[in-house]
């Protein structure tokens, strides 16, 4: 599965740029968005911003997949827990 992920664009070289979210930053290649700036937030699809996006939808899309996340660590904590053997939980 691919996922697309949105970042902010934090210098612009030709048709390249580095892209940021959360504190990392990744080199995006900006060929078929080349109209955009530092600032700017794109989606970005293995290693290409394919989309310009406004502000307030990239910051809805990064909080869906911070919520994504959080529920797939809670409910991987909930599979080790029923692994452990000293988790109280009755296998039968």
């Amino acid at each position: 599965m691919c996922l697309a992920v949105p970042l902010r664009l934090v210098s612009v070289n030709g048709t390249d740029a580095v892209g940021e979210v959360g504190g990392i930053q990744r080199e995006v290649s900006i060929m078929m968005t080349p109209d955009v700036k530092v600032g700017d937030y794109v989606i970005v699809h293995a290693g290409f911003a394919i989309q310009v996006l406004d502000q307030k939808e990239a910051e809805e899309n990064l909080e869906l997949l911070r919520q994504i996340g959080e529920a797939a660590e809670q409910k991987q904590e909930a599979v080790r827990s029923r692994r452990r053997p000293d988790s109280g939980h009755d296998p039968d």
